[in-house]
């Protein structure tokens, strides 16, 4: 009988961790869960460890250990609290890690994992967008797998699906464009943040769905695209695809173009790297194209959406900008999440921020701890001013 798989999940309490211990639970003699960590969700990561037998849980947040402690009293499961228990979390080296907390909060616990050398399924923008060039250093340095989650990179990854990186002529993601793809630049000044918080297609956390409507999602996928698939800025594209049905599409030097399709589950790509390289099968709901009857495909408005732009800016200036680009969207988006800026000066702040920025080399986690937090507090001053209606 086969080992059961060792599992640690960062981020467990959020959509993509609770994803995830869902397709264990279907299977549990197949894995071993080490440890689940959380923000300060007590209640929700006290059931879930002992739901799953974990070994350890951990809250990011040192407040709610307490809490945390007393919750899993009696059960055996040990409790842990700070940014430090999250990172001996992950020197515990699971075979298998799925790094989800959102945010660089998710930043050092996940190169402690990849630093093991085993399999990371990465669903953390952050590790590639604020710090990709110290992060696939690490991956090459520790010789671990680094399997991507997003649904657009994973169905890029599972169309390469081994072949030769060189071999590729363009990589297509796709976009779903959003709430207000259809909506005029002058519409946009007034959507409201409930408008904002209705994704068409996808179920994501409140960020992630202003990232999806302003676009910046996107934007920090490009990011993530040019270091997981080293083609090189100019042979990466996005397409916006309204039904999100094609994930995103490999060009081949022939000629010959492969999608990966599915419905909109993010428990696909995130069963795609949990069995990798086998499958697994899941309780999705199965593609019926003929239900669908159409795929439309548009190009990207970077007028009405610059994020795609500044992110293209970004790879080009390097060092600290993308870096730069993801802290000052991270304070615009609390800012409007909050009701103190309206939706088109998310990006106007983050493009503010980035004109007055210079991009410096990023060789370590404190150079880009330095840079994000430059990047937050002069974003913080400009939201500040925009909410008081001066101009910036």
């Amino acid at each position: 009988m086969t080992a059961p798989r060792t599992v640690s999940i960062f981020g467990a309490t959020g959509s993509i961790g609770c994803s995830t211990l869902d397709l264990i639970g279907r299977d549990p003699d197949a894995y071993e869960v080490l440890a689940l960590t959380a923000g300060c969700d007590v209640g929700k990561l006290a059931a879930a460890a002992i739901a799953h037998n974990a070994r350890l849980a951990v809250v990011a947040d040192e407040r709610c250990y307490g809490d945390l402690k007393a919750a899993l009293a009696g059960t055996g499961i040990e409790a842990a609290a700070g940014e430090g228990a999250l990172v001996e979390a992950a020197l515990m080296g699971a075979d298998w890690t799925m790094a989800a907390i959102v945010g660089l909060a998710g930043l050092a616990p996940t190169l402690a994992a990849v630093k093991q050398g085993k399999t990371v399924a990465l669903a953390n923008k952050e590790a590639l967008v604020a710090a990709g060039d110290v992060m696939m250093a690490a991956v090459q340095e520790s010789g671990a797998t680094l399997l991507p989650v997003d649904s657009e990179h994973n169905a890029i990854f599972q169309c390469l699906d081994g072949g030769a990186i060189d071999r590729v002529r363009k990589i297509t993601l796709t976009a779903s464009g959003g709430p207000f793809r259809t909506r005029t630049l002058e519409d946009m000044r007034a959507v409201t943040l409930d408008e904002a918080l209705k994704h068409p297609n996808w179920s994501m956390g409140r960020k992630i769905t202003i990232d999806s409507a302003t676009m910046m999602n996107k934007g920090l996928e490009y990011i993530e695209a040019y270091h997981l698939f080293p083609v090189g800025l100019d042979r990466l594209a996005i397409l916006v695809h309204p039904q999100s049905v094609i994930h995103s599409m490999v060009e081949f030097v022939d000629c010959s173009t492969l999608a990966q399709l599915g419905s909109p589950d993010m428990r696909i790509p995130i069963a795609n790297t949990l069995a990798w390289p086998d499958r697994m099968a899941t309780p999705c709901r199965p593609l019926d194209l003929a239900a669908i009857g159409r795929l439309d495909f548009e190009a990207p408005d970077e007028v009405r959406f610059p994020a795609i732009r500044l992110a293209r800016e970004a790879i080009e200036a390097g060092g600290s900008a993308p870096a730069i680009l993801n802290a000052a969207n991270e304070i615009a988006v609390a800012a409007f999440l909050d009701g103190r800026i309206g939706f088109l000066d998310i990006a106007a702040t983050v493009e503010t921020v980035m004109d007055r920025s210079n991009a410096a080399p990023v060789r370590s986690l404190d150079d880009v701890r330095a840079a994000d937090a430059a990047a937050r507090a002069q974003a913080l001053d400009i939201a500040g001013r925009l909410a008081e209606g001066l101009t910036v």
